[in-house]
């Protein structure tokens, strides 16, 4: 172990984020991670829920590069005839803003990639379901530099492909994030009970319905726990592998990707914190290295299924890793941002509301929370006011309202302000 861990130290593994639209894409890299990874209006998976518009996608990438961070784009949907229709256009046009890597799924969408724009770097999709080095060093022969591979994989899998690979080819894989019960994301239950092809990306996510399950004629008995309003025997559970970033650098894993680019800000925010920390604690010293159960609390602080460790250590065959509950686990409620700190105020914007008496965190990019008691709000104004009904109106919270010992601290813009429970709370 002390071998593989000193070798893999080497060099910096890269965090992955997920970008629905620019607020989350700002508070990934606030947060910390390295990458973030997006969609544009046609050939990803998120199509049209979380699509970014050209002059989006060119502002993203100029962001990105000033920070001298890097963002993919994912152009991985299971083509049909009719849409490769404007491919080879979106290609060029990915090349004129720079792309720092494309993410493809498609032979035929990779060739006319390799074709028009050789210089764009090419990651092969877990859609590609690849899982062995066989197929890993068939796509690094067409020139792919790196591979997500399937999520049905374990570690030790992982492992022993990594051993078989060309040493610069890399490994990206899912910690974290919603799981798909189907094999590596193809379901077509979508497209037989909708109409909608989840892998052209339009899933209606018909695995988080609630089913109810019949048998006919003589057939093997089947048990399903169920109730009174149905079973929920294809609702995945969530992967969280924070515990394991040890066990996840030693298998050789390039970059570590999280899922979820349909949830809020907040979501990208406190996953990015979080891992960064471990993965920081981690590499400056991988022998003293421990687990900072606070990092595991904050992640239980947002909306989540039951948390699992996917198949990493577990084989599909043993554990189907399915969620038998019907509702989120929540455990806090985001009520704002903060826009900007000054001597005596913080501006912030709201997210939820807040009332004059409650008691909240200030979850800043690094660092540890900030606890303060509000005894009094004003409107952009300076009213006086005892709660912020309107969505996303201005408001300033006071640094007197602090503990103490948190008064001299510096709170960063995009910092988010966190409720304990769910008072007058729609999900965020």
């Amino acid at each position: 172990m002390k071998e593989s861990i000193s070798k893999n130290s080497v060099l910096k593994p890269e965090l992955l984020l997920p970008a629905g639209d620019m607020e989350k894409l700002k508070a990934a890299f606030t947060f910390g991670a390295d990458a973030v990874y997006f969609a544009g209006e046609h050939f990803g998976l998120r199509a049209e829920q979380t699509s970014f518009s050209k002059d989006e996608m060119k502002e993203a990438m100029a962001y990105a590069h000033s920070l001298g961070k890097k963002a993919y784009v994912t152009v991985n949907s299971l083509a049909h005839e009719d849409d490769l229709k404007g491919l080879d256009a979106y290609i060029v046009f990915l090349e004129s803003i720079a792309v720092n890597a494309v993410i493809v799924s498609d032979p035929g969408i990779l060739s006319r990639f390799r074709t028009l724009a050789p210089e764009i770097e090419i990651h092969i999709s877990t859609q590609a379901s690849t899982c062995n080095s066989a197929s890993c060093k068939f796509w690094y022969d067409q020139g792919v530099k790196r591979v997500v591979l399937a999520r049905e994989l374990s570690l030790s899998e992982i492992r022993q492909i990594r051993a078989n690979i060309p040493p610069d080819m890399e490994l990206e894989c899912f910690v974290h994030g919603a799981m798909c019960m189907a094999y590596s994301g193809r379901c077509l239950l979508s497209n037989v009970l909708t109409g909608r092809d989840a892998n052209r990306g339009r899933c209606a996510q018909p695995c988080r319905w609630e089913w109810t399950l019949q048998t006919r004629g003589e057939r093997d008995e089947i048990h399903v726990e169920e109730d009174s309003e149905g079973a929920y025997f294809f609702n995945s559970r969530d992967l969280c592998l924070i515990d394991h970033i040890p066990e996840l650098l030693d298998a050789g894993i390039n970059s570590l990707k999280v899922e979820g680019r349909m949830k809020g800000a907040f979501y990208v925010a406190t996953v990015a914190k979080n891992y960064r920390a471990a993965l920081d604690s981690y590499l400056e010293d991988p022998e003293a290295y421990q687990m900072n159960p606070l990092w595991r609390e904050e992640l239980d602080q947002m909306v989540h299924r039951t948390y699992d460790t996917g198949f990493y250590f577990d084989k599909p065959q043993e554990d189907p890793k399915v969620d038998l509950e019907r509702s989120y686990h929540k455990e806090a409620t985001v009520c704002g941002r903060v826009l900007k700190d000054g001597p005596e105020r913080i501006y912030c914007s709201q997210r939820n509301k807040l009332y004059v008496g409650d008691e909240v965190e200030i979850i800043r990019p690094q660092g540890p929370n900030l606890k303060l008691r509000i005894s009094r709000m004003q409107d952009e104004e300076g009213e006086a006011i005892e709660t912020t009904p309107h969505p996303k109106m201005g408001f300033f919270l006071f640094h007197g309202d602090l503990s103490s010992d948190d008064r001299s601290e510096p709170i960063p813009a995009g910092s988010f302000i966190r409720r304990e429970g769910d008072k007058d709370t729609p999900r965020v």
